[in-house]
């Protein structure tokens, strides 16, 4: 009987994966442990090896469509070996657990009038309780799959009703559409700025975002950092800015322990364990967050071990999904490109998210050994906090971000 390839568990809650590239073709051979195809989940690309030699006798999931944990990618056997027919993942409405029929909810909200394809299980959910018709919404997705996107733009327009109301139909969504002039170029959308861009519009639709502004003198930081910089490498470490402000924010996160938190219906969930983002560029394709875990654990020297390796593994295309997910609060260097001040957007579920600018010599006023107030000149850096208002008030915000910025200040 020819095997069967399956979608692997890469993470915990890890339900779906997007297969990127087929590496082998039907009626290719194959060996053992050969990788067979790539695969993408929380933006990070994943090569599928074969588990066993042979031929691949037929291929199930098509390149830029969801495959859910434990469906069938392919079958490898030897030549000419019989092969099942299994039904393909894009007609299965995923609104239940696997190996589960649909809830009659998810039957209401989930099975529309006409075929919409693949259904992803929280587009399924957020449809069965907002009693939404799938078939009135234009997917956006690949090869038009409707995303979480779709359906909460839709629930903005406000046609959604309780099962048995009359829905205001879709109308015409042309409006929203760009016409395309002479010489004009239409790069299409990579998988991982789908995502980005789906992920940013959820989190501005959840979250009421606030911004608290200081700035910080890294005088103090500079100077550790000049007198321990050839000591860190010695012991395999760059040390860079990024340590120090991951350092920081776990003293912020310590002293205030409600910002290490998301929002839940029940209550706000205060998170035991600290684990920091930190925003790395992809370049052109965008930006991945590596979380560093138990943060709040590590000396200087291992966050800054954990910095470089998480950073250049991001880059080289290297990290594991267990590597992007479980953050509790994120930091995002946008001074790195010579910015000094941004407005970042919280990395959903999470309480608030940190930006910091440029650092830059600038005049300031400063107490002299005397007390006297004089001019001097200091590297200076702008602390951009964004929280969720929902959580957190503007004083208990001000107070985390005094806390950072103090820490900084005052490091030894």
């Amino acid at each position: 009987m020819a095997t069967k390839v399956l979608v692997p568990l890469l993470g915990e809650g890890v339900e779906e994966v997007t297969v990127t590239k087929w590496l082998k073709r039907e009626g290719e051979s194959i060996e053992e442990l050969e990788p067979l195809l790539e695969i993408n989940t929380d933006k990070v690309d994943t090569e599928i090896p074969a588990p066993v030699t042979g031929t691949v006798l037929k291929i199930v999931a098509q390149e830029g469509l969801p495959a859910r944990v434990g469906e069938v990618l392919a079958f490898i056997g030897k030549p000419g070996e019989s092969v099942e027919s299994p039904r393909p993942a894009a007609a299965v409405v995923q609104g239940a657990g696997a190996g589960q029929p649909p809830t009659q909810a998810q039957r209401a909200g989930a099975r529309p009038s006409r075929d919409v394809g693949f259904i992803s299980p929280v587009v399924a959910k957020i449809a069965a309780e907002r009693h939404i018709d799938l078939s009135e919404i234009r997917g956006t997705g690949l090869s038009g799959r409707i995303t979480k996107t779709d359906v909460l733009s839709f629930v903005g327009t406000g046609k959604v009703g309780a099962p048995g109301q009359e829905r205001a139909p879709a109308g015409d969504r042309s409006a929203t559409r760009v016409a395309q002039a002479p010489g004009d170029q239409l790069i299409k959308h990579t998988i991982i700025r789908r995502q980005i861009a789906e992920h940013m519009l959820v989190s501005q639709r959840t979250s009421p975002h606030v911004l608290t502004l200081m700035d910080a003198d890294m005088s103090k930081v500079a100077s550790h950092r000049l007198a321990n910089k050839e000591d860190f490498e010695r012991d395999g470490a760059r040390l860079t800015f990024t340590a120090y402000f991951i350092g920081a924010i776990v003293a912020g996160l310590r002293a205030f322990p409600t910002t290490n938190s998301s929002w839940t219906e029940e209550g706000v969930l205060v998170h035991g364990a600290i684990n920091v983002g930190m925003a790395t560029s992809l370049g052109e394709e965008g930006l991945i967050v590596p979380v560093i875990k138990s943060a709040d654990n590590l000396s200087l020297l291992a966050i800054a071990r954990a910095v470089n390796d998480l950073a250049a593994r991001a880059r080289a295309r290297r990290l594991q999904p267990d590597e992007v997910r479980g953050g509790t609060f994120t930091l995002t260097n946008h001074g790195i490109g010579g910015s000094l001040f941004a407005m970042p957007i919280i990395n959903q579920p999470q309480c608030g998210i940190l930006g910091t600018g440029a650092i830059q010599k600038r005049v300031v006023a400063v107490s002299d050994a005397d007390g006297n107030d004089v001019f001097a000149i200091h590297p200076m850096v702008y602390l951009s906090f964004v929280f969720d208002h929902r959580i957190l008030d503007g004083a208990s915000a001000d107070a985390f971000l005094a806390k950072v910025k103090d820490t900084l200040e005052k490091w030894a």
